[in-house]
């Protein structure tokens, strides 16, 4: 790859000095003393209001955005955000299971980058360019590229000089067919390129959202209608009141799973165990060796099975037939469910994916580290 463009050239123009002659004039308190009306003036404008009104005018103006959501086959949910000045438009992943932010790039000779949008750095007057190389595994494949910082927009939210990746080449199995052209990680700065901050972070720490959550509602069957929504919460998407469950640490969004039962049967986590939930996952997803469920394969009508119960800080999380049996061509499949087979740690975890995320309406609360579930509407 020709590497001239990494290359950052300053041109230092001189500068003349020239002496320019200063005299005073009078101030605007001496101007409005003398015609006689001081007195008037700061009657009906008090110190007290004009620095309310400065403040008010200087202030960041906290907000919340509601982002659309494109459904893919109850697979994958994708929205847009824009990188660089003039904007540069993606469609990514909001991802809660990873914490960085890429998109294919002009320099990426892999296919999946010739079927998908592509950043040119070229075109951006803010992008920066600090030279470091990265690589970004996931479960299903790897993307390796170029650190860069530059002006992303997510809904009305502009965060400035935003650490994300451009790929100089990406997985064409995992990425060439995919629905998106990049990922925008939303877990903790712990899983994220080192010196680097997450979007969310800089959204907390630029003051740009009025509250420190995000919130996902995804459809079923539609491709229209699911949201993403960052710095508030909209009660329309649910129903009844949000339970809230303590992050067992700031690394994944992990939380407590007491059991899980079906057919009146404990089938997952006996004595307890860990579950992490994650936007990125289409599945429910467990250890190979929870066993009784990974072998079945249904031929009646899907009605005739029980819902899995899925027991979170006390409280029954049903996930019924239709969410997690699909019609095969030879009859009915569980294929909402897989046993887990990459190596990430904790092994030991479900995931919670798409499959449960689309019965409840989910919160991720930074604020408190603590994730809130309530039934989608």
């Amino acid at each position: 790859m020709d590497s001239c463009w990494m290359s950052l050239i300053f041109f230092l123009l001189p500068m003349h000095l020239a002496r320019i002659p200063l005299r005073k004039v009078k101030s605007i308190r001496e101007n409005l003393r003398e015609k006689g009306f001081l007195k008037n003036f700061l009657d009906e404008h008090p110190h007290d209001m004009i620095r309310s009104r400065l403040t008010e005018n200087s202030a960041p103006q906290k907000k919340n955005t509601t982002l659309p959501l494109r459904n893919y086959l109850d697979v994958i949910y994708v929205g847009n955000i824009s990188i660089g000045t003039p904007p540069q438009q993606f469609s990514v992943v909001f991802d809660t299971g990873s914490s960085d932010t890429w998109v294919p790039s002009i320099y990426c000779q892999s296919m999946a980058c010739v079927t998908h949008n592509t950043f040119d750095p070229f075109q951006s007057t803010t992008f920066r360019f600090p030279g470091f190389i990265v690589e970004l595994q996931y479960a299903t494949g790897a993307v390796t590229g170029f650190l860069g910082y530059d002006t992303i927009q997510v809904g009305d939210l502009i965060i400035k000089d935003q650490a994300f990746a451009i790929s100089q080449s990406e997985d064409d199995v995992v990425f060439e067919n995919a629905a998106f052209d990049g990922i925008m990680g939303l877990s903790f700065p712990s899983m994220a390129i080192e010196g680097t901050t997450p979007i969310f972070d800089s959204l907390m720490n630029q003051s740009l959202i009025a509250q420190t959550v995000f919130a996902f509602y995804l459809s079923s069957n539609a491709q229209e209608g699911s949201v993403v929504m960052f710095g508030g919460v909209d009660k329309k998407y649910y129903k009844g009141d949000l339970k809230w469950v303590p992050l067992l640490q700031s690394h994944y969004w992990q939380i407590p799973l007491d059991k899980i039962t079906w057919r009146g049967q404990i089938i997952g986590c006996p004595r307890g165990c860990q579950a992490i939930v994650d936007t990125g996952t289409t599945y429910l997803m467990g250890p190979h060796a929870t066993g009784s469920l990974w072998g079945s394969s249904p031929r009646k009508d899907q009605d005739t099975y029980p819902d899995i119960i899925f027991t979170i800080n006390n409280v029954d999380y049903p996930v019924p037939a239709h969410a997690y049996i699909r019609k095969s061509f030879n009859g009915f499949c569980l294929s909402g469910l897989r046993a887990r087979t990459d190596t990430f740690p904790p092994k030991t975890a479900w995931i919670l994916g798409d499959v449960f995320l689309r019965m409840y309406f989910t919160v991720f609360d930074r604020g408190q580290n603590r994730i809130g579930l309530a039934p989608a509407v």
